[in-house]
């Protein structure tokens, strides 16, 4: 697999497609600004699980530049379940020319994802070789088109924006929000289609995180109230619908822009991932930075990695010199 630089005036689309478990850059885009960013990289890690060595890697990455829009869709996608990874690949491979190629991607981009998302989802679930009874996605993307950032979210990845707040400080602003199973409105939603959500008290005591499982079995015990597949799950109320969130972007105080699976966001949060971030001189450098604490705070609490996929985005120029 050639890994590319590309310079945001080359190629209508592009997209990172590989399956490697580890890349550093995917893509690289520099030169002329048509959206507020200026720069950016992502990277999407294996895991480890010693009880499984020929683990793969589930989770993908989308990074894609439309020049015609001045748009620029960056996604991570979490797969899980037996067949997870091939869930989160079909995304992966289909999901931004669906978008861009959408007849409302010029107006309406809430629309545009939207309708891309069910319809990619259905091709999943019609797809005989990927088994969703039990295996889904989550999805979290930016898009920014101009200076306007909208924040689409399904599942428990996470988008975050690092802005000068007080006293010129630079804090963390959640753009999108984790769909947790306990979270109020989910769990009513949940409750109402007949499923179930508790957490599992393991042999020492402690609680795992709580869980959607059917109103007459304990299954499929998914740690999230919306996902894409799991079809099992989604009789109990799990929903595939996406969140939107949307504002200006502003040159004088937002830095840059942070998207990234669980496996950064377990054991980190929003704060925590900024600090961490402001010592980065590139988005190569950030995600490089992130990954490595967030393998290492796995190790330490866990002894296991979860495969980790992040995306960094610089805003304006920042730290350009």
């Amino acid at each position: 697999m050639v890994l590319h630089l590309f310079s945001r005036n080359e190629a209508f689309l592009s997209f990172c497609q590989t399956s490697f478990s580890y890349f550093r850059p995917v893509s690289q885009y520099h030169g002329a600004v048509r959206c507020a960013v200026t720069e950016y990289s992502g990277v999407s890690k294996k895991g480890y699980a010693p009880y499984n060595p020929r683990k793969k890697n589930q989770d993908t990455l989308i990074m894609a530049d439309d020049p015609a829009t001045n748009t620029l869709i960056l996604c991570v996608l979490d797969g899980h379940g037996e067949h997870g990874d091939g869930v989160s690949q079909h995304f992966r491979d289909n999901l931004a020319a669906e978008m861009i190629n959408h007849s409302s991607w010029t107006s309406d981009v809430k629309k545009a994802s939207a309708d891309a998302i069910a319809k990619v989802e259905h091709q999943v679930i019609r797809n005989f070789r990927i088994d969703t009874e039990f295996s889904g996605t989550t999805l979290s993307m930016a898009i920014i088109r101009g200076n306007k950032i909208t924040g689409v979210n399904i599942g428990d990845s996470r988008v975050i924006i690092a802005k000068a707040g007080e006293a010129n400080k630079v804090v963390s602003e959640d753009l999108t929000h984790d769909h947790k199973p306990d979270t109020p409105g989910e769990k009513e939603r949940i409750i109402a289609s007949g499923g179930r959500v508790f957490a599992v008290e393991y042999d020492d005591g402690i609680d795992g995180p709580p869980r959607v499982w059917l109103g007459h079995m304990d299954v499929p015990g998914l740690a999230m109230s919306r996902s894409l597949g799991d079809a099992v799950a989604h009789t109990a109320g799990v929903s595939s619908e996406p969140e939107f969130t949307e504002r200006e972007l502003n040159p004088e105080t937002d830095k840059f822009v942070i998207v990234a699976t669980d496996g950064l966001w377990e054991f980190m949060d929003s704060d925590q991932t900024v600090e961490l971030a402001l010592q980065a001189d590139s988005p190569s450098d950030c995600v490089d930075i992130l990954v490595k604490e967030a393998n290492a705070r796995w190790m330490r609490e866990e002894q296991v990695i979860d495969d980790t996929t992040i995306i960094s985005a610089h805003l304006f120029g920042y730290k350009t010199s």
